[in-house]
């Protein structure tokens, strides 16, 4: 089988390798450089947390199983297995995070509550807040280097005989008969048996180059669902090896002693087109945030404000299957890229080949021909909102 994967981020290789791993003749194009799109630019937690309906959850703690099992445990490995601690220092929180711990043990997913005290010698350098009400530790999280990831999944794929093409956009699709003609910008043409979109946050128009609409969400105005600022510091003498959810501030390593920064209520102003640089008064309150939360970081600087653009289908789930009127080309789009890309690989590799999976039957394209219950994905401004 001739396969043309689109989109050479996390997705698109993970799914490219194991197609090839399985006997596929497989072609991965990008029309930038590989992971130039939302891959580069994630605050990459791998979790299951709070991932709603049951199939959703299962999906997200495949990926986490797949990540953990697949990361080498050396320096080339990608992940960072230090857990996740979340406080809660307001009533609505505290509510909302006791109803998802409660879920989330009937799962079986890991998860204990932490006292102040032990909280204070899990996280040495962190502030614990003074008023915190609940404080959960998800022990089996982590964050990735999606970076690290996408080079170990790109020598993969080249090692399985991948044809890796990439600053060369696909400008044209073309089905006939039992073959489709892929066209790029540089005038060249592929005939391939199946086409793979894993193209993020471009499946709408790319979509079209073959008539066909696919339900993603586009960039419209500053602070909408698909965009969100995320700030990384200095190197800083700082112990910290997991994540941290504060009502102020998510903090995760982010390497060479540098912190990843996010704050949901300030992703209100984010504008891919218009990024504050590292003197804005974003950077500055950033920073204010920081110090609070966290020991040791009076020397702090910002060195970079990201705008990260989120795949986000019109319900907030992930897209994984063919097109109902166009089954020659499979769409995968989703919001949790990162933590599914391993998984997504597997299952839908061995589906292009002709084993269907269960486990993506809720995640079809045909639920938006009809009723289904998934309603309107929404941008939380602080945690515990759902």
């Amino acid at each position: 089988m001739r396969v043309a994967v689109v989109g050479a981020g996390v997705v698109g290789a993970s799914v490219a390798v194991r197609l090839a791993q399985q006997g596929a003749k497989v072609t991965l194009l990008e029309q930038g450089s590989a992971g130039s799109g939302t891959t580069g630019t994630s605050y990459a937690w791998i979790n299951s947390n709070g991932k709603e309906p049951p199939a959703y959850y299962r999906l997200n703690l495949g990926g986490l199983q797949a990540h953990t099992k697949l990361s080498p445990t050396d320096d080339s490995g990608w992940l960072g297995l230090g857990g996740h601690v979340e406080f809660a220092v307001d009533d609505h929180h505290r509510e909302n995070l006791a109803a998802r711990i409660k879920r989330l043990r009937s799962w079986g997913y890991s998860v204990n509550e932490l006292t102040a005290e032990e909280a204070e010698k899990l996280l040495p350098d962190i502030r614990v807040p003074k008023n915190v009400q609940l404080i959960a530790h998800y022990t089996e999280e982590g964050y990735a280097y999606p970076e690290k990831y996408l080079a170990h999944m790109l020598g993969e794929a080249r090692n399985a005989g991948v044809d890796i093409r990439t600053g060369n956009a696909v400008t044209g699709l073309e089905h006939r008969g039992d073959s489709v003609t892929l066209r790029t910008r540089d005038g060249g043409s592929l005939e391939i048996d199946k086409v793979v979109s894993a193209v993020g946050r471009w499946t709408r128009p790319f979509a079209a180059l073959a008539g066909l609409n696919i339900p993603v969400l586009e960039f419209a105005s500053p602070g909408d669902i698909v965009v969100g600022y995320l700030a990384i510091t200095n190197p800083l003498p700082v112990r910290l090896s997991r994540l941290i959810t504060s009502p102020w501030l998510n903090v995760r390593p982010a390497g060479g002693g540098r912190l990843m920064l996010q704050a949901l209520d300030l992703d209100t102003t984010a504008d891919p087109g218009n990024v504050p640089g590292p003197d804005s008064e974003l950077a500055k309150t950033f920073l204010q945030r920081l110090r609070d939360v966290m020991a040791n970081t009076e020397g702090a600087v910002i060195e970079k404000i990201h705008v990260g653009q989120r795949v986000m289908p019109e319900d907030g789930r992930t897209i994984a299957g063919p097109v109902p009127e166009a089954p020659w080309l499979y769409v995968i789009a989703t919001h949790s890229g990162v933590t599914l890309a391993p998984y997504l690989g597997e299952v839908v590799a061995a589906e292009i080949l002709g084993e269907k999976q269960e486990a993506l039957e809720e995640f079809r394209l045909e639920r938006f021909l009809a009723n289904h219950t998934f309603g309107k994905p929404y941008a939380p401004r602080k945690p515990g909102e759902q």
